[in-house]
């Protein structure tokens, strides 16, 4: 099969476009003809050394949507020929509230889906929303999984709430802002960019601000009318700690990434006076992927779609994406 393998660290530009050996299923698990996948940060994070677990050469690729074409020994649940959606997670373990030691996410050290196979247990395979399409239905897995547990699980979102994104435009962030909004919240966002912000507030957002502006906290807060519930946090760095303001009493920060680095001078003061939850999230578990389709069947989200780009330039896609352009998710077209 063809496939996109990472043999060495530097960047995109060491991944190399190979044909290696096809996936056979073990016992309990099933093989996947992609028909689409789609990038994540973390793909990026692996090609320059700078995320845990790494083991190489491998196969990238979290996300990813096809038809079984092989089973395993002991598989009953899922055939031949099904249409499917791949849940990444790997080992979560039996605490719903934490993943376990064995924990992983498909795609380094595991070979993922920036290939015309891949191999993963049936147990991590859905049926594909009849409503989406393949590339549609390969953006979701990590991204929407992600922003489902921490709006939904992990920040007990309620209709009515105000809810803050900081840096709408990447994957995860277009999946908070759509959950919320169908969640019934008036949802703020941030950007550098204001044609950012107006594709949010054409997907429901009740307002944003360029955080170029030197008062883009207080301007926030006016549009707001206040402060927000609950805000849900990817960027760390120097905007954690104004999260720490945006936030009403008694509020809630989720967070899960930190694409600016380490927050410096965090306020502590203002954390336990504020009788704030600060509340770290990664991924979910099985049943919060299938309450995830579930959601987005009932609501009919559909994933906005950056571009796509043909599997063997997964270099040029991963170098859009860190450059921080794409609106949504960026995918890869996987040949036949």
């Amino acid at each position: 099969m063809k496939a996109i393998v990472l043999r060495e660290f530097g960047g995109p530009e060491q991944l190399r476009y190979e044909e290696v050996p096809d996936p056979t299923p073990g016992r309990g698990e099933v093989v996947v003809r992609l028909k689409a996948a789609a990038l994540n940060r973390r793909d990026y994070f692996i090609t320059i050394n700078q995320y845990p677990g790494i083991r190489i050469p491998a196969i990238p690729g979290s996300d990813g949507a096809g038809i079984v074409v092989a089973v395993g020994e002991g598989v009953d649940s899922i055939a031949v020929g099904s249409e499917v959606v791949i849940n990444p997670t790997l080992n979560w373990g039996d605490n719903p509230r934490v993943q376990g030691p064995d924990f992983q996410i498909l795609g380094v050290p595991t070979d993922g889906t920036y290939a015309q196979l891949v191999k993963v247990p049936a147990e991590n395979v859905f049926p594909k929303p009849e409503y989406l399409s393949w590339e549609e239905a390969a953006a979701l897995p990590l991204a929407a999984l992600t922003a489902y547990r921490a709006l939904i699980t992990r920040g007990r979102l309620q209709p009515g709430e105000t809810v803050f994104i900081p840096g709408i435009g990447g994957g995860v962030a277009t999946f908070l802002l759509q959950i919320a909004v169908a969640t019934g919240a008036r949802v703020f966002v941030s950007s550098r960019s204001d044609e950012k912000i107006e594709r949010a507030l054409q997907l429901g957002a009740a307002g944003g601000v360029n955080v170029n502006s030197e008062k883009w906290v207080k301007e926030l807060q006016d549009r707001m009318e206040g402060q927000a519930d609950l805000c849900v946090d990817s960027v760390g760095g120097d905007t954690f700690t104004q999260l720490i303001r945006i936030a009403k009493p008694g509020g809630r920060i989720v967070t899960f990434g930190a694409t600016r680095g380490p927050v410096p001078n965090l306020v502590m003061p203002l954390i336990f006076l504020k009788q704030l939850d600060i509340l770290g999230s990664t991924m979910g578990n099985a049943e919060e992927f299938e309450q995830m389709l579930s959601f987005f069947k009932k609501h009919e989200i559909r994933p906005v779609i950056d571009r796509s780009f043909p599997l063997e330039q997964a270099s040029e896609a991963l170098k859009r994406m860190q450059a921080g352009d794409q609106f949504g998710k960026i995918l890869l077209e996987i040949p036949e």
